[in-house]
């Protein structure tokens, strides 16, 4: 839809690329006094994608809650990404989605038209995943953000969390990266409406097809990469589950016009600080431009799963996703934890 002015000049920072830096709240949260229930089988001190609490031998409760500020300027496509992005914490862990609550903040002066078409893309997107808006929290603020708080099902024993990798298995990444360093470029003026359609096009699509497809094989982990990064949400898959990931660099999948645009320094904040984070933790044995590392730690939003599955249904499980999710790869494989925790080869 025509827009009389650019949605995303009214935010600071767009998208995952908002999210505060990874470590910084485990470290905010240090020492705060909690309950423990034995059901919370994955809690806020999981770093994981979201919480779970098992109701019964049949039923898990999968909570989780996702906003941000705009990342495109087309306010219904808005609503769809935040939604997707959203929700995908839900199949990250392996769940059904079912019930949702919008979270809206507006600002001072918004137009009305771009209010409802923020919520009607993220309702839109909700139908799409078989999940039911019930309600929601509107409030007035500097910045526009939207997003929502999913709750989802799943059974207990097919829950995967992103701290059980195991050695030997074999790495798949279902959405190719470079999401950050072109939106960032987008909003500079510098993307053509191809790319720009693309890259909308795949943060918009859901992870749902990934994550039934994933629950037919012996898949171990997952995460969905998202605001930290392929490094970081590697890096805390890694460390979690006490292994190394080796990441085969030419497999990774990425959009071309990324490279390009990360040569000319359009790289985003977050990419910075994900670098902070994980970079004590990669090993190059192969050598990497820096526009690639980059790509590979720019934060992506509505990104893919990265699923570490058993090395005898690998071969199968890349077949049936390649199929059915575009972009997907194998990209890696798991060791017992080696010198650091990411393995850049070749």
């Amino acid at each position: 839809m025509e827009t009389k002015a650019r949605l995303t000049r009214l935010a600071s920072c767009s998208g995952c690329g908002a999210k505060v830096g990874a470590g910084t709240l485990s470290a905010l949260l240090e020492d705060f006094k909690t309950r423990t229930d034995p059901r919370l089988i994955v809690g806020f001190d999981r770093s994981d994608d979201a919480s779970v609490y098992v109701i019964d031998e049949q039923t898990a409760l999968i909570q989780t809650v996702d906003f941000f500020p705009p990342i495109v300027d087309d306010p219904y496509l808005f609503g769809q990404i935040a939604a997707a992005n959203a929700i995908s914490d839900v199949y990250a862990m392996g769940g059904e989605p079912r019930l949702a609550l919008n979270l809206l903040c507006v600002t001072q002066g918004m137009e009305e038209e771009w209010i409802r078409e923020i919520l009607r893309g993220g309702y839109d997107k909700a139908y799409e995943a078989g999940v039911i808006i019930s309600g929601g929290h509107t409030i007035r603020g500097s910045e526009p953000l939207y997003g929502l708080a999913v709750t989802g099902f799943g059974h207990p024993a097919k829950i995967r969390m992103n701290a059980s990798a195991k050695p030997g298995d074999v790495l798949i990444l279902t959405k190719p990266l470079g999401i950050g360093i072109l939106t960032t470029s987008a909003k500079a003026g510098f993307l053509d409406d191809d790319v720009t359609a693309r890259i909308c096009a795949q943060m918009a699509r859901l992870n749902r097809d990934a994550c039934r497809i994933m629950q037919k094989y012996e898949v171990h982990s997952c995460t969905d990469v998202t605001g930290f990064g392929l490094l970081g949400h590697g890096c805390e898959m890694a460390q979690g589950s006490g292994v190394s990931l080796h990441l085969q660099t030419g497999a990774v999948p990425f959009h071309p016009e990324a490279l390009e645009m990360a040569d000319m320094g359009l790289v985003p904040e977050g990419a910075y600080r994900n670098r902070d984070f994980a970079e004590a933790e990669v090993t190059r044995r192969t050598t990497v431009s820096r526009a690639m590392e980059d790509i590979f730690f720019d934060p992506q939003t509505s990104g893919g799963l990265l699923i570490a599955v058993a090395e005898k249904d690998a071969a199968a499980l890349a077949a049936e996703l390649a199929g059915a999710v575009p972009g997907s790869a194998v990209i890696g494989y798991v060791t017992e934890r080696e010198e650091t925790a990411l393995i850049l080869e070749a």
